[in-house]
């Protein structure tokens, strides 16, 4: 478990062992998510990694009254 410190500036600097463990790229998105009393940092994957997860499911839906005659 590597520590870091916070700038006056909040930021800080993630460690090259975690960079390069989880192949992180500048400009990569990360979402910090509070949890009790400890800070989970979440990777968000890009947009184009999420085509086609929903493969197969019914898209056929009736939104209103006139669809349903």
């Amino acid at each position: 478990m590597r520590a870091t410190t916070i700038s006056s500036k909040y930021q800080v600097v993630i460690p090259r062992e975690i960079r390069e463990q989880f192949d992180l790229k500048p400009g990569q998105k990360v979402v910090f998510i509070p949890y009790k009393k400890s800070l989970r940092v979440v990777i968000v994957p890009p947009i184009e990694e999420a085509y086609g997860f929903l493969e197969g499911i019914d898209t056929n839906i009736e939104r209103d009254e006139q669809d349903r005659v």
